[in-house]
């Protein structure tokens, strides 16, 4: 099975979007408080699950014609974003250590595609 472009940028979408789904979820943990009203009136927890629902439902399209194995990670790539989504939207710091860990992952996924991808 040869995998479309198509799925790949349907996956890479489902990356993309996943990360505003961290966010969100994060943007909602942070105003929550000990109690169940605030949990289930706190629209940015909602926003966060159901932008990681659309992600789902973008990798679920993303898969259904291509290579499992070289499509799956391609997800890793939403580390890649929320990381900086992470430092634009709270101020978290870009260390030395996260950028090295995002070349290994960068370079993870590069590998994965080369020793996946036609021979």
């Amino acid at each position: 099975m040869e995998t479309p472009v198509s799925s790949m940028i349907w996956v890479l979408s489902a990356s993309f979007v996943g990360s505003f789904g961290a966010v969100l979820l994060k943007a909602g943990a942070i105003r929550l408080e000990r109690n169940w009203a605030s949990l289930f009136l706190n629209w940015r927890l909602g926003a966060g699950v159901c932008v990681y629902i659309l992600s789902s439902l973008l990798f679920v399209r993303g898969i259904a014609n291509g290579e499992l194995s070289l499509l799956y990670p391609l997800v890793a790539l939403g580390y890649v974003w929320t990381m900086f989504w992470s430092r634009l939207f709270f101020g978290e710091p870009l260390t030395k250590i996260k950028f090295v860990a995002l070349f290994v992952i960068l370079a993870g996924v590069a590998m994965l595609g080369g020793a996946i991808g036609p021979k």
